[in-house]
């Protein structure tokens, strides 16, 4: 049984938006989701597919920093996709020990059939907002973001918008 002070406290809990943040990404990423599974592929391949085509060329070391993961986890999902030729690594043009990742003309594809499907769900989320909402909730994410972590993500981003105030 729980105490009264407790609960209390539990009560100052933003319970709502926790929830909605957890129920918007399940239903943000749901849609690709299903689209993906018609490849026996999961969200850790839309994560790396997603990044290696909106940065042709990245190297393993620097997708491994955006994704946050292991070498061992990133290594089973991208031989899934160089086997499906979605993905192909090509040598380092200076070091040929380095691996830089590209996508193929069908995982180009891909990518962005999958961005298409984001893209109408946030059409459709915002079309219900008073104009300039966008703006409003592109600050909303970033401060959603470690302030340390912010400026690289910026760069990666590649917004045409100034979300630095």
């Amino acid at each position: 049984m729980k105490d009264s002070t407790a609960q209390s406290d539990e009560i100052d809990l933003p319970y709502d938006l926790i929830e909605l943040l957890f129920f918007a990404y399940r239903e943000f990423t749901g849609d690709p989701d299903d689209v993906l599974a018609e490849y026996d592929f999961g969200r850790a391949h839309h994560r790396v597919l997603h990044f290696v085509d909106r940065n042709p060329g990245i190297m393993v070391t620097d997708l491994l920093g955006i994704l946050r993961i292991t070498k061992q986890s990133l290594g089973r999902v991208l031989k899934q996709l160089v086997d499906a030729e979605i993905i192909e690594q090509r040598e380092g043009h200076h070091d040929r020990r380095q691996r830089l990742l590209y996508t193929t003309e069908r995982g180009h594809a891909l990518a962005v059939d999958l961005t298409k499907l984001q893209q109408k769900r946030l059409e459709r989320a915002l079309i219900e907002l008073p104009d300039g909402s966008d703006e409003i909730i592109r600050k909303f994410l970033l401060q959603m973001i470690d302030p340390d972590a912010r400026a690289d993500i910026l760069k990666l981003v590649r917004s045409a918008y100034d979300l630095s105030d």
